[in-house]
């Protein structure tokens, strides 16, 4: 049954006289600001400068001193380009921003970018710009408040998780598609104590929106589950702060998320071009700063904001009393739940557990042992084996597929399926995302940057197209999520071109700080999972196979080497050529091997699981591993990536795939073992001519 409780607002403590001074002081900053770069975004952070107010004197729990303290409510500016309002909230909060990198607004090295960024300036809880991303972020942080208040509160204790999500966002975020992905599964999920506030001023870069968005956005958020409150004139603090007092006065598991929809005028304030698209990606001018600043009755110099006003504006006394309050619930916490407080430090810390390397082993070990004993197994089923040893001994991992669970294998057993309805949450460690790749990827980016989670998601590799740019922010972002893509290559074999990735692997190497791993084996796909785990500061992507590999026989040597990157898994002393190989395509390599052999051609095989980790490695040791002799490549994908190792040959894919099982395709392409050793007896045979000439 829906229960209330009652909700203060601190604007009550603050004369109404000065809440539009309040509000123009964010006006201001952003026109100069912007003014001073000669480039920028003013209309969006002037027409939501009061909403801005009223959120963040009224309602936001935060503490500029302590921007990292784990119970604070997040803040999302989905909208990114608005990011002076962000930046002009932060400084006068009393945030580690001075006027100064305001003045530096989009200069090099500012902490001040075009767009916010997670990690570079304290309160920014997020890197927004790409539309609609941000309100994921923001869906994955109030799941995460959710799941951690079910695990860590106590009945008959104060809450020790309990916070809020705000976002503000904009007609363009409602526009990009991924917005209707995250936004369907909030309100599935009933996640209340999600609060958006939506800039409905009905102008983009190309002008009014009305010929190119007429949706029914009320309509469409009640048909999701979510509670919707307004229209309301967005430009009065006092019904912003009225419609955040209903909103946060239902949180009970059956309501949904809530979405404020504020009816402001672009630009607001400004003396002439208030409500106009050029206020929106333009400097005002210096003639229409004036003019605005005269309107508002503000003297002084550029970026100049009274004492007076700077007082009023400043929260670091409160935030330290929030705080304090939360730190009071801790102490509650280490007197009656002592294991279980520690257990939740570590877990919002992201550190991994003391044991972690005893966990780790027990997973490699595993595979070892599953090897030996002869089991042949696809890469994508060997990878939830290592889940099934990973996933009971860290509770930090939750993990999900995007509506292929059976085909990801990322589930493990007994880990549960998440569920939320109106009999409130089912634990589980499993999500459903439904057929949403992108939602999925940035809704993990979103339980990432909360903490307290490791998140990962599955689909076809193939389908990571459509979450590249989530994967991109992640990276980025330098955040820990795993990526498990599977059905990796042709060899999925019937569902053909379609669903046969060609280009993807080529492609997600090319992301920076994205660590990608094509394992060949149980003991690869084991190495490759401890190490994306035991990475703090990126994303990885597993690319996994449909098909059964060949099993490798690794020595603890091998297994330290295949950690970085890449490792010698044949050799011989006169070996006249190296031939690399990645994933499935290592068996053919090996197999190459034999039948060189068979004719006293002796060669070594490199197996190369991850050429992203591999080329952060030493010259030397690169070096070491790829040999001296004529390289050859094989993998079933695109070839370009594989030159840069000085490759004579690549033997891979420059088309699209086509329907057939699997083992006819590798024959029809050429990517066989015969094919590969008559390619490497003719780069032995082109560089002993070259030696001679």
């Amino acid at each position: 049954m829906t229960t209330t409780k009652t909700i203060q607002s601190r604007l009550s403590a603050i004369d109404q006289r000065q809440f539009k001074p309040m509000a123009n002081a964010l006006r201001i900053l952003a026109m100069d600001a912007v003014q001073a770069a000669n480039s920028g975004h003013p209309g969006m952070p002037m027409g939501m400068a009061d909403i801005a107010f009223a959120l963040w004197k009224g309602h936001l729990k935060h503490n500029p001193k302590s921007p990292q303290w784990a119970n604070r409510d997040r803040f999302v500016l989905s909208n990114g380009h608005g990011s002076m309002l962000l930046y002009g909230l932060l400084h006068l909060s009393g945030y580690d921003l001075p006027l100064e990198e305001l003045k530096q607004f989009r200069k090099l090295h500012s902490r001040t970018p075009g767009h916010p960024e997670h990690g570079l300036t304290a309160g920014v809880e997020t890197t927004t710009g790409p539309l609609g991303q941000g309100l994921a972020n923001a869906v994955g942080m109030a799941l995460a408040e959710r799941l951690l208040a079910a695990e860590f509160n106590r009945d008959g204790l104060p809450a020790l998780v309990d916070h809020h999500t705000y976002a503000f966002v904009g007609d363009g975020c409602f526009m990009e598609g991924i917005s209707h992905e995250v936004c369907s599964l909030a309100g599935t999920w009933r996640l209340s104590k999600l609060i958006v506030l939506y800039d409905d001023n009905g102008i983009s870069i190309d002008g009014a929106v009305k010929h190119w968005f007429s949706d029914d956005t009320a309509a469409r958020f009640k048909a999701y589950g979510w509670r919707v409150i307004g229209p309301i004139d967005g430009h009065d603090a006092s019904a912003v702060d009225r419609a955040l007092i209903e909103a946060r006065s239902g949180s009970d598991p059956e309501l949904g998320p809530c979405l404020i929809i504020c009816r402001t005028l672009i630009g607001a304030g400004a003396a002439t071009k208030a409500g106009s698209a050029k206020t929106h990606g333009e400097p005002l001018g210096k003639d229409e700063i004036a003019a605005t600043k005269a309107a508002m009755d503000w003297s002084g110099e550029a970026f100049e904001i009274p004492s007076a006003m700077r007082q009023l504006w400043d929260e670091q006394a409160h935030g330290e009393q929030v705080e304090q309050q939360w730190q009071a619930v801790l102490d509650v916490y280490q007197a009656k739940e002592p294991a279980l407080l520690a257990h939740f430090q570590r877990r919002v810390s992201g550190v991994l557990p003391a044991d972690w390397p005893q966990i780790a082993a027990r997973a490699i070990d595993d595979a070892a042992k599953r090897n030996a004993a002869g089991e042949k197994v696809a890469t994508r089923k060997a990878s939830q084996n290592v889940l099934q040893v990973l996933g009971p001994a860290l509770s930090d991992l939750i993990g999900g597929s995007a509506d292929l669970t059976g085909s990801n294998l990322t589930d493990f057993k007994d880990c549960g399926a998440l569920r939320i309805d109106a009999n409130g949450l089912k634990p589980g460690r499993h999500i459903n995302y439904g057929v949403r790749e992108f939602g999925m990827a940035a809704i993990m980016n979103g339980m990432a940057l909360h903490t307290g989670f490791i998140p990962y998601g599955g689909t076809f590799l193939t389908f990571s197209d459509y979450a590249r740019n989530a994967l991109r922010m992640a990276a980025l972002m330098r955040q820990r999520v795993i990526h498990v893509f599977t059905h990796d290559s042709i060899g999925l074999g019937e569902d053909g071109p379609t669903h046969q990735p060609i280009e993807h692997a080529a492609s997600l190497r090319l992301i920076p700080n994205l660590d990608v791993w094509r394992p060949a084996d149980a003991i690869e796909t084991a190495i490759a999972w401890t190490s994306a785990i035991h990475r703090q500061h990126g994303p990885s992507a597993l690319l996994l196979t449909r098909q059964a590999v060949p099993i490798l026989e690794l020595d603890a040597a091998q297994r330290i080497a295949a950690s970085r990157g890449a490792y010698v898994c044949r050799d011989h002393e006169q070996a006249l050529a190296s031939i690399l190989a990645s994933g499935s395509e290592l068996g053919i390599a090996l197999e190459a091997a034999e039948l060189l052999a068979q004719v006293s051609i002796p060669v070594r095989v490199v197996s190369m699981p991850s050429s992203s980790l591999f080329d952060r490695q030493d010259l030397a040791w690169k070096e070491q591993v790829l040999g001296k002799h004529p390289r050859i490549a094989i993998e079933a994908g695109v070839p370009d990536g594989w030159w840069k190792y000085g490759c004579a040959d690549v033997l891979g894919l420059s088309q699209f795939g086509e329907s057939a099982p699997a083992h006819v395709l590798y024959e029809h392409f050429g990517l066989t073992a015969k094919a590969l050793a008559e390619r490497v007896r003719l780069c032995i045979s082109t560089s002993s001519m070259s030696g001679r000439s």
